[in-house]
């Protein structure tokens, strides 16, 4: 256990921070699930609204360092493909 009152702060801001970080994540993630299921039926209208939100929330976890921006870029890069390669 931390000594420190400062030890402690940085224990509760890591747990929030932890706490924040999962959730902005798993929204990614289930984002991604539903474009891929949108990407499974052919669904090209459905697939570009769910797109555009995915790349919204990527950018925006990585402008507040949740994930790296590469990582972002390259998700996005990827799903966009996917996207473009229904017909």
């Amino acid at each position: 256990m931390p000594i420190k009152k400062a030890a402690f702060k940085a224990i509760r801001q890591s747990k929030k921070r932890e706490i924040y970080n999962k959730g902005i994540k798993s929204n990614i993630n289930w984002l991604k699930r539903q474009f891929l299921k949108a990407i499974g039926k052919k669904d090209k209208k459905i697939a570009g609204d769910f797109y555009l939100k995915l790349q919204k929330f990527l950018d925006k976890a990585a402008q507040r360092g949740v994930i790296k921006r590469n990582t972002a870029s390259r998700s996005k890069s990827r799903l966009f493909k996917k996207l473009h390669s229904l017909k």
